[in-house]
């Protein structure tokens, strides 16, 4: 009776933990799809791979704009700010082109290098862009990212997904896939066993 008792309690911890290794395995792959069709065309798309010295040559801050500055946008989105725009001296090609922070500041206002967020005031705004300016003509020379292809002549500062950050992306669902699986095989191993033993 007692023996009956642990094989149908085995059979239970057996069926879970097979449960929860398919489920890992399962929820890893849905991760893999949602990084898949949000992270890698964002990543694929940038152009701007390669890095370089970049040594500021001005940064000025001109009269308020509008953000965004891109066609679709509603208008409850449209904000003013001050615009800041760094001229920078590309190492590279030793050509004067524009900086902008990463690829979606260009998308958002090509006319600025620094788009700042929504934000309702606008005297915050404006000491993080003149904190920013000073940043800039404080520390003249710093890597920056530029178009090898030429099909961007200008440069950003940073990347929104670079390299390791899609690697770290990845990581995750690499672990709990590799995890659930390694619950699957060892339950096999432990019904193998088991079975094993009885037939002897």
């Amino acid at each position: 009776m007692l023996g009956k008792k642990l094989v149908t309690a085995q059979k239970r911890g057996e069926t879970r933990a097979l449960c929860l290794g398919l489920g890992m395995v399962a929820c890893s792959m849905m991760m893999y799809f949602f990084i898949g069709i949000t992270v890698v065309p964002f990543y694929t798309k940038s152009v701007w791979t390669s890095e370089t010295v970049c040594k500021v040559l001005k940064a000025n801050i001109k009269d308020k704009v509008l953000c965004p500055n891109s066609e679709g946008s509603e208008d409850e989105d449209i904000f003013p700010y001050p615009c800041l725009q760094v001229w920078v001296n590309l190492t590279a090609s030793g050509q004067e082109v524009m900086l902008y922070q990463t690829e979606d500041t260009l998308e958002r206002n090509p006319k600025c290098s620094y788009v700042p967020d929504k934000a309702e005031n606008s005297k915050e705004v404006k000491a993080r862009i003149e904190t920013i300016a000073s940043n800039f003509k404080k520390y003249q020379t710093f890597p920056c990212y530029y178009d090898p292809g030429g099909t961007q002549t200008n440069v950003i500062l940073s990347r929104l997904y670079p390299p390791k950050g899609l690697l770290f992306a990845f990581l995750w669902p690499t672990l709990m896939f590799i995890g659930g699986c390694l619950i699957i095989v060892l339950v096999k191993i432990s019904q193998y066993v088991s079975v094993l033993s009885a037939w002897q």
